[in-house]
């Protein structure tokens, strides 16, 4: 038993640098939960020209660029869902309600769907963003450390996007 306390500390440990770094975005992403976070650009009679394209907000491209910077992403997350049989938001987001520090793969391949997959279908990130499972993801791993090891703080430096 206590050799599993130990090796759940270890786990945890080894996860919190790159969940720290993701953490500072949750009030960021609190507050957009059922926003649109993306827009068309309509300048200079680009319409009439060509075809409108997505401007996405900065700090949704700044989330996206410390995310792969991490070690929480998983280029197979179609295998999570597929494993998990998630098929929608709603079991994508009970999974990640009951996930403990052994699921830690399964929401690191719920992160990926979201930052992997928007990187090749951009309303991916404005869906993850809207529907809100970016923002329970982070919290999950935030909860679940937190449980294994000590309270973790967003760093103590007002962010730029912080109001």
């Amino acid at each position: 038993m206590e050799k599993d306390t130990l090796y759940m500390h270890e786990v945890a440990n080894g996860y919190r640098p790159d969940v720290e770094r993701l953490i500072r975005y949750i009030p960021w992403l609190e507050s957009k939960v059922g926003n649109n976070i993306s827009d068309f650009y309509k300048g200079n009679g680009i319409g009439e020209h060509s075809i409108a394209f997505p401007v996405y907000d900065s700090t949704l491209m700044s989330l996206v660029q410390d995310a792969r910077r991490t070690k929480l992403l998983d280029r197979n997350y179609a295998y999570v869902y597929s494993r998990n049989r998630i098929r929608t938001v709603e079991e994508e987001q009970r999974v990640i309600e009951r996930a403990t520090i052994q699921d830690m793969n399964t929401l690191k391949g719920i992160l990926s769907k979201y930052i992997l997959g928007g990187m090749t279908k951009g309303k991916i990130w404005s869906e993850g963003v809207s529907n809100g499972s970016i923002l329970k993801v982070l919290l999950k791993m935030k909860e679940i450390l937190e449980y294994w090891d000590k309270p973790m703080e967003a760093r103590a430096e007002k962010m730029w996007f912080q109001v």
